[in-house]
């Protein structure tokens, strides 16, 4: 099961040929079981350029499979944990949200799809996080997506 960050989403929606982008690609076409958390959701969101892609947007996100942190206070305290070991490795993560989005992936066993240097640093000092890199397994075929809707135009301005 996969957990696609918002940097891949984005790519997606605009349609870019990153590397990233077409593994997502990928993982649609094998109908494999992947989703998005709250965090990654309002991040696509927020990036809507107008009210139409915004409410486009919501509809076909708001169908998506949510993964939600195990406890709403562990999580976050583990979640700082990520910040903080990362800090004092030298690593300095950009975004607290990203911590957020690591430490969910963990708690859920999910592979992370990214197209941010910030999750390669925190898999660096954090080995538990799981980053996808593109090889799927025959043993993943099982695992499949029900997708509830479609988007079939990129939204520009999302970021």
């Amino acid at each position: 099961m996969f957990l696609v960050d918002t940097s891949v989403w984005i790519g997606y929606l605009r349609q870019s040929y990153r590397q990233p982008v077409s593994w997502f690609e990928e993982i649609l076409e094998r109908d494999l079981l992947f989703g998005l958390t709250g965090a990654i959701y309002q991040e696509v969101l927020q990036g809507a350029d107008s009210e139409a892609s915004y409410e486009k947007l919501r509809r076909f996100l708001g169908t998506q499979r949510f993964y939600h942190p195990a406890d709403p206070v562990a999580s976050c305290d583990a979640a700082a944990a990520i910040y903080f070991r990362c800090r004092r490795a030298g690593v300095t993560v950009r975004s607290t949200i990203d911590c957020w989005i690591a430490q969910i992936a963990i708690e859920n066993n999910l592979l992370l799809l990214h197209d941010d240097r910030d999750f390669d640093f925190i898999a660096s000092v954090v080995p538990e996080l799981q980053l996808y890199e593109g090889r799927l397994g025959s043993d993943l075929s099982s695992e499949v997506h029900e997708d509830v809707a479609s988007y079939d135009e990129p939204v520009t301005g999302a970021s």
